[in-house]
């Protein structure tokens, strides 16, 4: 049996065990979800459509890995304007894998409930605890002391995780928006990586090029444009 579903705004056909990339859904690896935008189904040569959903079909997959599709560059140009712009975008994709195609308000198989209702009790506990804690009497100032040390110690971890990529060097920076392609918000973002400066970005290396397409919302491509055009700057 196969099925056509839709989903990010695209359609796919489907079959049970298939794996498919699909455009991000909200769901941790190992979760069962389910996907009732079915517009047809059909075994053989017996095709059912639906106008435009098939009532009571639905669709459920497990998410194997949530990941990027590869970048892709939109590059235009002005003709004698001297006009050129370049945009990197990443999209988020989720690999899934097809486990059941249910027809007529079929619900799914004990094994994709089961993992739905192990959230459950969880969820459960978690609200009992929290409103215990509210319930509970406040503690004397003597024993929240301790809590006042672990406060340092959670923002020392946030420093530690927003700590810019590169060491940005003395003195006055650059405007880097006079580089074709860098704006005032590609200018706050490098400089909140620690680049300021001309020749800082014409020396980048390309493992500090790869290091920026990693952390950051721009392209190998773009940076290595930027990286030539500060050389030219950076002799002025």
């Amino acid at each position: 049996m196969f099925a056509v579903i839709k989903t990010g705004g695209k359609q796919y056909r489907v079959a049970a065990n298939d794996l498919l990339k699909i455009e991000k859904l909200e769901a941790k690896v190992g979760d069962i979800v389910e996907i009732g935008n079915v517009l047809a189904h059909g075994e053989g040569e017996n095709v059912t459509f639906g106008a435009p959903f098939v009532d009571g079909a639905l669709v459920t997959a497990e998410v194997v890995e949530q990941g990027k599709n590869r970048t892709v560059i939109a590059f235009k140009k002005r003709r004698r304007q001297n006009s050129r712009r370049k945009i990197g975008h990443r999209q988020l994709l989720t690999t899934v894998r097809i486990a059941e195609i249910l027809l007529g308000g079929a619900k799914p198989s004990k094994k994709a409930a089961a993992k739905a209702e192990a959230k459950a009790p969880e969820a459960k506990a978690e609200v009992a605890a929290e409103a215990k804690a509210e319930a509970a009497p406040k503690e004397p100032k003597a024993k929240k002391e301790p809590k006042a040390e672990a406060a340092p110690k959670e923002e020392a971890k946030a420093e530690t995780v927003a700590a810019p990529l590169f060491k940005a060097p003395k003195g006055e920076p650059d405007d880097l928006t006079v580089i074709k392609g860098i704006g005032p918000v590609a200018a706050k973002d490098l400089a909140e990586q620690g680049i300021v400066t001309f020749a800082q970005l014409a020396k980048l290396t390309d493992k500090d090029v790869a290091k920026i397409d990693e952390h950051m919302p721009f392209s190998a491509d773009q940076i290595k444009d930027w990286r030539e055009q500060a050389k030219e700057l950076a002799k002025k």
